[in-house]
């Protein structure tokens, strides 16, 4: 739908952890506010969502992974009173833990972290996955033994020209590019770019220019800025930015897991959901977008924030707190970037929020 018109916001939760699953919300367009519709949990741990059409139709289509050890994708329509209605099968992804999803033409990704792979699926007329066509399998380690004894694909999605596929590794502290056949569905490495070893990248975002690529670690919070190649599928870090003030404190209890990061539709604004600080960070980008700097950081209206994510009209953001179970939405400053808190809803183990 276009940037005036996001009516409804699906929120994924664990259903592990006493989530609802996938829940349907309204959306008042002046304020900001979700209202709770309907929910199903009919997919395990449908942790990240992301939107759609079906190819036949043009409906509206919403797309699940369910982030559990066998690991599958699923696919969902809505009825008129808001309740997801599954669409075809729950199909495998030949992966573990699937964390990310993402379209990319006539196909679905998914990212698969405890596997540390990337599996490609078909989109068939009726908006449903097909079974697997693609299956990547990452190689490689970092250097924290914890937590990157092996590959974790945290993150797949096709870059803004729809030639390459970018997958974002946290365990082998690297981005990797690829290329998917429009037809058959498989994927082929390309090019692979090393970033600093043990800052654990987790999420990557897009400038609007499409000449720039931020991306969001997990270890360090950090976001490393990146060229971006389109004509040869190429990624060259440049340098990093901290994304929270140098006096925080990383001491005991309070050490900081950054977890999403959303770019500005102006290209004006960069924004990190921080866990564990509890916070959302503003950076501010310079024309090209090359330099992002730390303005502000402020609470997330919560507890852990697993996500973060900007409407459509650019006005409001919106936090998935994870460990306080609700969803927070703060209105954006236009001319400084910085969110003001200005409401929140009870979501149990609440993991992502997108809008159709």
């Amino acid at each position: 739908m276009g940037a005036d018109h996001a009516k409804r916001a699906f929120i994924g939760s664990f259903t592990s952890a006493g989530g609802h699953g996938i829940s349907v919300a309204s959306v008042d367009r002046d304020t900001g506010a979700l209202s709770l519709l309907a929910a199903t949990d009919i997919v395990p741990d449908p942790s990240f969502l992301a939107v759609g059409q079906a190819p036949a139709t043009g409906a509206t289509v919403l797309y699940a992974v369910s982030e559990t050890s066998e690991g599958a994708a699923a696919a969902f329509g809505t009825d008129d009173d808001g309740t997801p209605r599954l669409i075809g099968e729950v199909r495998p992804v030949d992966g573990s833990s699937p964390t990310h999803l993402a379209l990319a033409g006539r196909h679905l990704l998914t990212a698969n972290y405890g596997s540390g792979s990337v599996t490609a699926l078909p989109v068939l007329d009726d908006g449903s996955p097909g079974p697997l066509t693609g299956l990547l399998r990452h190689e490689g380690h970092g250097p924290d033994e914890d937590r990157q004894s092996g590959p974790h694909a945290h993150q797949v999605l096709a870059d803004p020209s729809g030639r390459w596929v970018l997958s974002v590794d946290l365990g082998t502290d690297s981005v990797r590019v690829c290329v998917l056949d429009p037809v058959t569905g498989a994927l082929r490495p390309h090019a692979e770019t090393a970033l600093r070893p043990g800052t654990g990248p987790r999420h990557l975002a897009f400038h609007p220019s499409g000449g720039y690529a931020y991306v969001l670690n997990e270890l360090e919070p950090t976001v490393t800025v990146c060229a971006w190649d389109a004509a040869g599928g190429l990624l060259e870090p440049l340098g990093e930015a901290q994304v929270l003030p140098y006096d925080h404190d990383e001491g005991g209890d309070t050490r900081t897991y950054p977890s999403e990061l959303v770019v500005s539709h102006d290209g004006r604004f960069l924004w990190t959901a921080n866990r564990g600080h509890d916070s959302i960070s503003v950076l501010t980008l310079d024309g090209p977008g090359e330099k992002p700097v730390l303005a502000a950081a402020v609470g997330c209206g919560g507890r852990w924030p697993r996500d973060l994510t900007l409407d459509p009209t650019g006005q409001w953001l919106y936090a998935s707190n994870e460990r306080s179970g609700n969803v927070s939405w703060f209105a954006v400053d236009a001319e400084t970037g910085i969110p003001a808190h200005a409401g929140s809803v009870e979501i149990p183990a609440a993991s992502c929020v997108v809008f159709a």
